[in-house]
């Protein structure tokens, strides 16, 4: 039995073969609509979530299977204080296997130490979350053709941005990437992140202007600037607004840049950008059910 927790559970062979699971799902979805007949998925969501939860559902739907679970811990026994470890354990006498996201960094590894059934990493604290990792991978390929050769651009709030995290952890291990990292200081990517990139030879640079560096992008990667990291309300008013990508700024891009997100969005992308064919980021929704698919007939069926 194998769990998906953290990206580097899979290698680069894995992961390809899984995109290539998700591009011929996309390709004829008939073929998959009865492959996980009679299979259960139980999503164990602790803390809010609209798109993964609801693509995960999707996803086992969509192969023919059924859902249950809970959406908050409020609606769940953890409200009387059960412990993850006992809830996995009884979940896993009703389901076939498990997607998982908790607040606190760790918990999917210790669900899976007890758990009857595969149990997915949905998202814990501002860990990892594999999944979204995987849905990124995906969309990067199907926009730009290979997920080598890339100048890739995270912006915004790179310290507790779990996306952020797992992205450049799964890209690091791909041929030619280089890394443009976009925040304020008080954002700034972990030290042991850092350390991880230097220690690959993955090389990067960090700055703190977006319209410096836009035009050398293939990927720009927005995440929301959070006015509750800073420490004062004066330091968020000055960065807040260096960090909004518009139409103004969009214009020193390349024509073929991807620009993603992993939502939900507040400000940091306008609205006026939607439109530009660019935008990536609700096709990167859509693509986060189809490779939830794929992940799932790993799992259960081996056959990605």
């Amino acid at each position: 039995m194998r769990h998906l927790l953290d990206i580097v559970d899979l290698s680069t062979r894995e992961i390809d073969e899984l995109l290539d699971v998700a591009d011929q799902i996309i390709a004829q979805p008939r073929e998959y609509r009865e492959k996980m007949r009679h299979r259960k998925l139980a999503t164990l969501f602790f803390e809010p979530s609209t798109r993964t939860r609801l693509s995960f559902e999707a996803a086992m739907l969509e192969l023919g299977g059924s859902v249950l679970g809970f959406s908050s811990a409020d609606s769940s026994s953890a409200a009387k204080g059960e412990s993850v470890a006992d809830t996995v354990r009884t979940v896993g006498c009703y389901a076939d296997i498990i997607a998982m996201r908790h607040p606190k960094e760790g918990a999917p590894t210790v669900a899976a130490q007890v758990s009857p059934v595969p149990i997915i990493n949905a998202g814990d604290g501002g860990h990892n979350h594999p999944t979204q990792t995987l849905t990124d991978l995906l969309t990067i390929r199907r926009e730009k053709g290979r997920l080598d050769q890339l100048v890739v651009g995270m912006c915004g709030d790179l310290q507790f941005g779990r996306t952020v995290h797992s992205l450049m952890n799964a890209m690091a291990r791909y041929k030619s990437i280089r890394f443009v990292l976009i925040s304020p200081r008080e954002l700034c990517i972990p030290d042991y992140l850092r350390e991880s990139m230097r220690k690959a030879g993955v090389p990067f640079v960090e700055v703190e202007k977006l319209e410096d560096v836009i035009g050398t992008l293939d990927i720009l990667y927005m995440t929301r600037v959070q006015k509750e990291r800073f420490f004062n309300e004066a330091d968020y008013v000055r960065l807040k607004d260096s960090y909004i990508l518009d139409p103004e700024k969009l214009s020193r891009a390349r024509q073929d840049l991807c620009i993603m997100h992993p939502l939900p969005r507040v400000n940091e992308i306008s609205r006026a950008v939607d439109s530009d064919p660019r935008a990536a980021y609700f096709r990167q929704v859509l693509n986060g059910k189809f490779v939830r698919m794929a992940l799932i007939l790993k799992l259960l069926e081996g056959e990605a």
